[in-house]
């Protein structure tokens, strides 16, 4: 029986790359898009029927290289965040910002960071833990500018002038708060 134009053709192909199971799911409904995505330790890669296989094996690795890099960001660990923090206050604070703790905690509801000058101790909001890293290093930096100048006024703004994504991460940030209906705040 022949098949309309506007009847949906899907095809489920699946396939092992560089170790991971990849379920590739064709779709005639798919124009130009690709996602990708986990479901039951596999990647479910979703692709336009038109694509050749050439052009389907390079979405295939792309998008298993984005979605373990997002993982990868995800797992980020307490210690990996001081070792980022010493790394970014000897880069763009001279040294002078010594945290003695810095570690991700799950009840910031109406901040990305926040620290305590009297013990050099600094908390990340968990809902930065998957964000790129140039938005985690804002958040750290504007942390640890907090050790040395506790405001926000032009003192504390005039340490963060050295990192050149200040404004894009603080755009950043904003973005994702009003998108999510959050009140979260860098002031």
């Amino acid at each position: 029986m022949a098949r309309s134009r506007h009847e949906l053709r899907r095809e489920v192909v699946e396939t092992v790359v560089d170790g991971v199971t990849v379920e590739v799911r064709r779709s005639s409904r798919r124009r130009r898009t690709v996602s990708a995505y986990r479901q039951e330790g596999r990647l479910v890669v979703l692709v336009p029927a038109r694509l050749t296989k050439a052009e389907e094996g390079e979405w295939v690795r792309t998008m298993l290289a984005r979605v373990t890099a997002s993982e990868k960001r995800r797992r980020r660990s307490d210690d990996d965040l001081l070792t980022r923090a010493a790394r970014l206050s000897a880069t763009y604070l001279d040294g002078r910002a010594r945290a003695t703790s810095v570690r991700w905690v799950s009840n910031q509801e109406t901040r990305w960071g926040s620290c305590t000058p009297a013990e050099a101790s600094i908390r990340i909001s968990d809902k930065v833990r998957g964000m790129p890293d140039w938005v985690l290093d804002y958040v750290l930096l504007h942390e640890l500018a907090h050790l040395i100048e506790p405001g926000h006024g032009a003192a504390f703004w005039s340490l963060l002038d050295g990192y050149p994504r200040t404004e894009r991460a603080r755009g950043y940030l904003q973005g994702v708060a009003a998108t999510a209906g959050l009140t979260l705040s860098d002031e």
